[in-house]
C-alpha cells in the first residue's frame, strides 16, 4: 500500500518528483554523498540561482508493524515472560525528565496493577509548578534549536526509534502495558505494534508534505517555496491510560514537525511511557525537546494555559476535560503570543447497527469483542447494540449471551483471560454506579453480569442489559466499561430508529452489519453526520495505522484523523517564499497612458530601457 495525500495536497507532487529524479541524476553524476541528494533541483542550478533550499524524498511503501504470535515455546513469548518477572521483582523509580536532567524528588506515588492493587511496579513523583514552568522554559528554547533541524535528521530518528520500539524495547513496553495497564498480552502486543506504526509511518507522512510545493507557472522569471515550520512556543501533551500508543503518538507527533514538548502522562501509564520516552531518547531527540513531566492535572492544565508561549495543546481523554481546557485558553487568548492549536480525542457513544439481512453470527462475534475486549475501555470500545426484532430472539440473543457468559475474566497475565480489570478505584465507582442505576430502572433487563468486586483488583463482570428509552443517559452516553447496552427495534421502524441514532448517539466509532449493499449504501448517508469512522460488517475497535486514520467531529473530537498526513498538519505553520529572478523596476501598467516625457524621465533616473508593448506589466528590454 502506497502512501496518499489529499487531492488538493498531491496536486504538485508529480512535477516535484520529476524534478527530484532529475536532481538525483545530476548529483550522481557530481559524485555527492547520499544526504545531498535530498534537495531541490534549485540547489544545482545555475540560471536562474535559487538561494532557498527545500528537501524532496522519494515516496515509500507504507507496512504496518508485524504483531507477534507469542506461542508455547517461541522465543518471544520466554522474552515477555523474563520482562515480567524483571518488573515484579522491582519498583522502577520513573523521573521527572527537563532538558534531559532527571528529577526524582520523593518517588512518594505508585502505579499500581489494576488486577492486584496491593503491587506496586513504579515510583514517581508529580512535577510541582515551579518545575513545570521550567520545564517550559526548556522547551521553549529548544524548539528553536530544534525547528532549525533538517526533515531528513528527524525521520532518521524517527526511523532509529521505531527499529528500537520494535526491537530492544519491545518485550518491556509490552510488559509494562500488561503489568500497569492491564491489558492481555493480544492488547498489549498490538498496543505496541500501533506505537511502532507512528514511529514509522509518520515520517513517511512527512515525506508527502514535504514534497508539496505551490505552482510554478513561470520558472524563468520566479519560484514558489514552501517551507515547514515548527510552532513557536511549546505544545502541552495530556496521554490517556489506555493506550501507550496514542500516550506516545501525543508527545513525539508534534516534535517531528519541529515542535518541543512538555508531556504529561497519565498516573495509571507512568511505566509504560517511560519506557517510551527512554526509547525515543536513546534513538537521537535531543533533550529539551520532549519534557517527561508527570504532574497533578489541574496545576499542569493551569500552568500550561496561563503561559504566554503555549502553542499548542495535544490531549486524548474524556469530553469533559477537552471542554475545560478549552474554556481556559479561551479565556486568557489575550495572553498569548499564538492562537494555540488545540487538538482532542474523546470517546463516544459507540454502536453496532445489525440490520435484518445481517449475518448473525458475524454480528455476534464482532460486537463480543468490541464491547468487552480491555474491560470495554477503549475509545472505541461498543456500548450499544441496536438488534431487528426479526433476529433477537431467533438468532443472536442466546448465542450472545453464551459466548459472554463463558469470558475469563481475571489476571492480565493469564493467556486464556479474556480481559482483566479496570484501570483504578475511580473507574470502579464509576461503573458500581451505573450498575446500581440499572439494577433500580424499570426500563432496564440485566440479562447477564452486573456484579463487580474490588477485593484483589478492581473487576467488573461483562454486563449485557436490555434498554427501552433510547433517551436514556445509558444510551447517550461514554460507560467505558464492560457493559453493552441492547435496544431491540420493530423490523418497520428500521430507519425511523437510525434517525433517532443520529440525535442521541455522537460515536467516534461505529459497525453496520448488513447483507444488502442497498441498505448499507443509505446506511453510510444516514450516519454521515454522527459517526467518524464507520466500519461494515467488521468491529468498531481494531482501527490500524494508514489504513483507518482514528478521529470523529462534533462533542467526540477535532477529528484530524490520527494515522494520516492531515494530523500532522495540525503542528506545522508553513512559511511561503517568493524568490524573483527578473528585477521589477516599473511603478505603471501596460493600460496606463503614461507620456513619453515621463518614460524618459525613468530612464533618465534609472538608467533603464523599458519594452511595455506585448505584457502584462513592464520588463527589462534586454536585460543582458
Amino acid at each position: 500500500m502506497m502512501s496518499k495525500m489529499a487531492h488538493g495536497i498531491v496536486l504538485n507532487k508529480r512535477s516535484a518528483l520529476l524534478r527530484l529524479e532529475a536532481s538525483t541524476k545530476l548529483a550522481l553524476s557530481f559524485n555527492l554523498p547520499a544526504y545531498a541528494r535530498c534537495f531541490s533541483i534549485s540547489t544545482f542550478r545555475k540560471c536562474p540561482v535559487e538561494n532557498i533550499i527545500t528537501e524532496h524524498f522519494n515516496m515509500l511503501p507504507i507496512q504496518n508493524e508485524r504483531m507477534l504470535q507469542y506461542k508455547a515455546g517461541s522465543d518471544e513469548r520466554n522474552q515477555l515472560k523474563a520482562e515480567l518477572k524483571t518488573i515484579l521483582n522491582k519498583i522502577e523509580p520513573v523521573p521527572i525528565v527537563i532538558n534531559g536532567k532527571e528529577i526524582f524528588k520523593k518517588c512518594e506515588l505508585a502505579q499500581i496493577i489494576p488486577y492486584n492493587i496491593e503491587h506496586f511496579i513504579a515510583r514517581y513523583s508529580h512535577a510541582n509548578r515551579e518545575l513545570i514552568d521550567r520545564a517550559i522554559s526548556s522547551a521553549t528554547q529548544a524548539q528553536q534549536k530544534w525547528d532549525k533541524t533538517t526533515l531528513r535528521e528527524r525521520m532518521a530518528i524517527w526511523e532509529k526509534a521505531a527499529n528500537l520500539i520494535a526491537t530492544k524495547y519491545r518485550f518491556k513496553i509490552v510488559a509494562a502495558t500488561m503489568l500497569g495497564q492491564g491489558k492481555t498480552l493480544c492488547q498489549a502486543e498490538m498496543d505496541l505494534v500501533e506505537l511502532v506504526d507512528f514511529m514509522r509511518i509518520n515520517p513517511i507522512f512527512l515525506r508527502d508534505l514535504a514534497n508539496y510545493e505551490p505552482v510554478n507557472g513561470q520558472p524563468e522569471s520566479c519560484r514558489n517555496h514552501m517551507v515547514l515550520r515548527g510552532l513557536s512556543g511549546f505544545v502541552a501533551a495530556i496521554s490517556p491510560f489506555n493506550y501507550t500508543s496514542i500516550a506516545g503518538n501525543l508527545a513525539y507527533t508534534p516534535a517531528l514537525m519541529g515542535n518541543a514538548v512538555l508531556w504529561k502522562p497519565s498516573d495509571s501509564a507512568v511505566l509504560s511511557n517511560w519506557y517510551v520516552f527512554q526509547a525515543m531518547r536513546e534513538a537521537g531527540v535531543p533533550e529539551g525537546v520532549v519534557n517527561f513531566v508527570p504532574a497533578e492535572p489541574t496545576v499542569f492544565s493551569t500552568a500550561v494555559t496561563c503561559n504566554p508561549d503555549l502553542a499548542g495543546i495535544h490531549f486524548t481523554g474524556t469530553s469533559a476535560v477537552l471542554k475545560l481546557l478549552w474554556k481556559m485558553v479561551g479565556q486568557r487568548i489575550d495572553t498569548y503570543k499564538n492562537y494555540p492549536r488545540l487538538v482532542g480525542d474523546c470517546g463516544g457513544k459507540n454502536f453496532h447497527f445489525v440490520h435484518p439481512s445481517a449475518n448473525p453470527e458475524v454480528a455476534v462475534a464482532c460486537t463480543v469483542r468490541a464491547a468487552f475486549e480491555y474491560a470495554g475501555q477503549k475509545c472505541s470500545s461498543c456500548s450499544m447494540l441496536y438488534v431487528p426484532e426479526s433476529l433477537w430472539k431467533t438468532k443472536i440473543e442466546k448465542p450472545l449471551l453464551k459466548i459472554t457468559k463463558r469470558l475469563f475474566v481475571s489476571d492480565a497475565t493469564y493467556c486464556d483471560c479474556f480481559y482483566s480489570a479496570l484501570i483504578d478505584r475511580k473507574a470502579y465507582h464509576r461503573l458500581f454506579t451505573y450498575l446500581k442505576y440499572i439494577h433500580n430502572n424499570s426500563e432496564c433487563k440485566m440479562l447477564i453480569g452486573g456484579t463487580c468486586s474490588k477485593g484483589r483488583g478492581y473487576y467488573v463482570d461483562p454486563t449485557i442489559v436490555l434498554v427501552e428509552n433510547l433517551d436514556d443517559f445509558l444510551c447517550k452516553e461514554e460507560l467505558l466499561g464492560p457493559i453493552l447496552c441492547v435496544y431491540v427495534y420493530q423490523d418497520e421502524n428500521l430507519y425511523r430508529i437510525m434517525d433517532k441514532i443520529t440525535e442521541v448517539n455522537h460515536a467516534l466509532t461505529a459497525s453496520i452489519f448488513a447483507q444488502d449493499n442497498q441498505f448499507i449504501r443509505k446506511a453510510c448517508e444516514i450516519f454521515k453526520s454522527n459517526v467518524g469512522n464507520l466500519n461494515i460488517n467488521d468491529k468498531c475497535t481494531g482501527l490500524m495505522v494508514g489504513q483507518q486514520p482514528f478521529g470523529a467531529g462534533q462533542l467526540t473530537g477535532s477529528n484530524e484523523k490520527l494515522g494520516s498526513p492531515q494530523y500532522l498538519l495540525r503542528w506545522t505553520s508553513p512559511q511561503v517564499i517568493k524568490e524573483s529572478f527578473v528585477p521589477h523596476v516599473n511603478v505603471y501598467y501596460p493600460y496606463m497612458e503614461i507620456s513619453d516625457n515621463i518614460l524618459n524621465i525613468n530612464r533618465e533616473t534609472t538608467g533603464v530601457d523599458y519594452d511595455n508593448s506585448d505584457s502584462d506589466d513592464y520588463h527589462l528590454k534586454n536585460p543582458e
